[in-house]
């Protein structure tokens, strides 16, 4: 079973973006009593490796990284315990590495050329980014040439309009700093984040 099936029964994955991250573990344990078991922790987080090598473990939770942008980033988060990793842009060397290493992987796209040639690289799914600023209808327009493929938005997802996206054929939405917001993250709220993890959860109709 691929590693992201789990992103895909549950409709979301979370992106996670901080200054500091003082346990990834207590994170994704926050993350998952909320309902969001899959998460995607960010090389825009100082020390992501560690943190990724330390909650790589967790049960019942999937951990990828994101904002790979080098091959050599993308070999390191392997290592690392990557189950999956995300590009922000279509990116040809990531895609080589994680596809050799037989690692799922997200590409982010916007217009329907960056969407083909992303699937054309084996993207497990496209990261459509950044999705607030067309909206779910642009989502659905995509559906049309292109019927089939799994896509994901990504930025400006919030609990309120998730279910638009959805209903507009999103395979998944991202959760991003409405449920992680990074002072959260930094002082270690997890209550507050498995609150807000189950108020989008909530609304994935």
């Amino acid at each position: 079973m691929s590693a992201l099936e789990p992103m895909f029964a549950d409709r979301v994955v979370c992106v996670v973006r901080a200054p500091a991250l003082p346990s990834a573990p207590a994170l994704c344990d926050a993350l998952a009593a909320g309902g969001i078991r899959t998460v995607e922790l960010t090389f825009t987080t100082p020390g992501v490796l560690e943190h990724l090598r330390a909650a790589a473990g967790v049960p019942g939770v999937t951990v990828g990284v994101g904002t790979v942008l080098t091959a050599a980033d993308a070999s390191d988060a392997i290592a690392a315990g990557a189950r999956f990793l995300v590009t922000p842009g279509v990116l040809p060397e990531v895609a080589a590495v994680a596809r050799d290493a037989g690692v799922p992987f997200l590409l982010g796209a916007l217009t329907p050329t960056e969407v083909l040639a992303a699937a054309s690289l084996g993207a497990a799914a496209v990261k459509i980014f950044p999705a607030s600023a067309f909206g779910p209808r642009y989502l659905r327009d995509l559906h049309g040439p292109y019927p089939s493929l799994r896509l994901v938005p990504s930025g400006g997802v919030t609990a309120g309009n998730a279910s638009e996206f959805l209903a507009a054929g999103a395979a998944a939405v991202t959760a991003g700093t409405g449920v992680v917001p990074p002072a959260a993250v930094e002082a270690g709220d997890w209550a507050g984040i498995t609150r807000r993890a189950t108020e989008f959860t909530g609304g994935l109709t």
